[in-house]
């Protein structure tokens, strides 16, 4: 029996997606006969066995791969089929964003089951949802409050974000940041005061003082990058949505293609633009309060989060070498790591035996994959788009063509306490 698998992955059509052709998702669907409108926002590519977006074998079955999975352990592992139910604990995406994604935030696995009991109808289960993103081109998001120093200015430099804020707690934390004697928990407590007062501003003074921020900023021609981004995002969600603000409270993390973010439970975040590889545990948990027209769940949100404090260069991962032409991200959870191997022209590249199932994608290039679990030698096509779901304990070798070639591999294997 083989241990790998072409797939079929489908897209996902959400008006914050780019248009046709331009999106990366589009361009990778295409490699499995998806015919492309231009006109059509193509968001994300699933990669995975989510019920809302299955991915199928290309074969004569069209196999779903969570039906082969349940139906061959070994594909898993014994010890990964059994921790996840024979089901894949993670879900690959390719995500191309043309516009701001809500502000959010995904509860941890306590809070997760709590929200899933009591409101079914706006949480769809029980898991966590802790997410990494690696920028495939230039890309931009909000992750994690600021330095409260940087916030300090800000209320300093946007007096319209003091006044939606209030003078009282605008004072009160400015003192505690000019103190600098504050211990850490009541530096988290008086910036979750700043937070909830902006979050629960009224909407009428929220749209009057954003009216009244974007106009001073365009009639003084301010060009700096968070002037120009709370412009954008106004004109994004115009009418007054209290996530523009957001933006001078969260870190804005810029960054080139391999740079990565991990983003965990209760820690708040907005994908700006840019194309991304995402990888996330297998849940809808969303906890959204601006940049959005969908349910917001403001108390929640404000509730949850950490407020953990922190510089933008902060949020970014540093991976570490996996082989020669490959680094690999692993983040602080167990259900997935995530492989980056690029290549150059007729490079060859060895993936060692993995304890666990993988799914792989072809961002750009083309080259060759050779298993070498069979006695026999079996080769795949590697093309822009193409993807492969990897058995466990399969061995990879790989071959770029003249064009070069970069793929990105997720994988899981069995926690320690569960072996």
């Amino acid at each position: 029996m083989t241990s790998i698998y072409r797939l079929q992955c489908e897209t996902q059509s959400y008006d914050w997606g780019k248009l046709g052709d331009i999106s990366k998702v589009a361009a990778y669907a295409k490699a499995s006969g998806v015919a492309i409108d231009n006109t059509v926002p193509y968001a994300e590519l699933w990669m995975g066995t989510h019920p809302n977006a299955p991915s199928i074998v290309l074969d004569e079955n069209k196999t779903k791969l969570r039906q082969l999975i349940q139906d061959n352990v070994q594909l898993s592992t014994k010890e990964v089929y059994d921790q996840y139910e024979g089901d894949l604990p993670f879900l690959f995406k390719i995500l191309s964003i043309r516009k701001a994604l809500s502000i959010q935030a995904h509860p941890d696995k306590t809070l997760g089951a709590r929200l899933f009991k009591e409101f079914p109808q706006n949480y769809k289960d029980p898991n966590h949802k802790p997410e990494m993103a690696i920028a495939l081109t230039p890309f931009e998001a909000l992750c994690g409050f600021r330095p409260l120093e940087e916030i300090a200015h800000h209320l300093n430099v946007y007096p319209e974000l003091a006044e939606l804020i209030g003078q009282d707690i605008t004072s009160q934390f400015l003192d505690t940041v000019k103190s600098n004697k504050s211990s850490e928990q009541d530096n988290k407590a008086v910036l979750k005061k700043v937070f909830s007062a902006m979050m629960h501003g009224s909407q009428d003074v929220i749209t009057q003082l954003l009216a009244k921020l974007i106009n001073r900023l365009k009639e003084s021609n301010e060009n700096d990058t968070i002037s120009q981004l709370l412009i954008r995002l106004d004109h994004q969600y115009p009418g007054g949505d209290v996530g523009v603000f957001s933006c001078l409270l969260l870190n804005y993390v810029s960054m080139e293609p391999g740079q990565a973010i991990f983003l965990g439970a209760n820690e708040p975040h907005a994908y700006l633009s840019g194309d991304c590889v995402e990888c996330m545990a297998a849940s809808d948990n969303v906890v959204r309060a601006g940049l959005t027209p969908k349910f917001k769940d403001v108390d929640v949100l404000v509730d949850m989060l950490t407020y953990r404090y922190g510089s933008a260069e902060s949020q970014k991962m540093t991976p570490v070498k996996f082989s020669d032409h490959s680094l690999l991200y692993d983040p602080p959870i167990d259900e997935f790591a995530v492989i980056w191997t690029n290549m150059e022209s007729g490079q060859a590249e060895k993936h060692r035996s993995i304890d666990g199932p993988s799914v792989l994608i072809v961002t750009r290039g083309s080259g060759k994959l050779t298993s070498e679990t069979l006695k026999t030698e079996t080769s795949f096509v590697l093309q822009e788009g193409y993807v492969y779901f990897v058995g466990a304990n399969t061995p990879l070798s790989i071959e770029s063509s003249e064009s070069g070639l970069e793929l990105y591999r997720a994988y899981s294997i069995p926690t320690p306490n569960t072996q």
